[in-house]
């Protein structure tokens, strides 16, 4: 090893056959821009993040203005608020929000719990006793006239519709997919 390469560089190397412009598990690589940017084959861009919340959701990109991107394994998608380098090797960087290497693209719990207010689109407003069942894990078979695919189970609080959890909803079904971890009996 050189003065400047560190074990973990090396260990990195070995892990991606000696290119650092490989996906490795266990470290964090910020997005790029956009696919001419791309360097790692199956990895997302910012711009296609961008326009999958935009696109199933109606949440503008402007939301995620302050917010930098960032893969850490295969289609782990995390969103920090502000920058570091890249990359970066730490447990976790800010939030967990989308998994993206396989078919359809799914957001997480707390990427809808924090982003879902700005949702126009795909958000399904739940009654009191069907949100205390999606709270709960429960599925339901909800009069929804929408898209299929993954959907935003939501519940009016107080004047404003806040977001529960992702539901998967197919052949007239809501699938909760609030993690068992965070699901409530209320």
């Amino acid at each position: 090893m050189s003065g400047e390469e560190t074990a973990s560089d090396a260990y990195d190397a070995a892990a991606s056959g000696g290119d650092l412009r490989q996906n490795v598990g266990r470290r964090f690589a910020r997005l790029p821009d956009t696919a001419a940017e791309r360097e790692v084959e199956g990895r997302a861009t910012r711009e296609e993040v961008l326009d999958w919340w935009e696109t199933r959701f109606g949440v503008e990109p402007t939301v995620f203005d302050e917010y930098t991107f960032w893969e850490k394994g295969a289609g782990k998608i995390w969103a920090l608020a502000g920058d570091v380098v890249s990359p970066i090797e730490v447990e976790a960087i800010g939030m967990k929000v989308l998994r993206t290497r396989q078919e359809h693209w799914k957001p997480t719990t707390d990427a809808v719990q924090r982003f879902g207010r700005d949702a126009t689109k795909n958000v399904i407003e739940l009654d009191a006793e069907d949100a205390r069942a999606f709270a709960a894990g429960e599925d339901l078979e909800p009069d929804w006239d929408g898209d299929w695919g993954y959907l935003i189970g939501a519940h009016e609080i107080a004047g404003g519709v806040e977001p529960i959890g992702v539901g998967l909803f197919t052949h007239g079904t809501l699938r909760s997919m609030v993690p068992k971890g965070r699901q409530r009996d209320l």
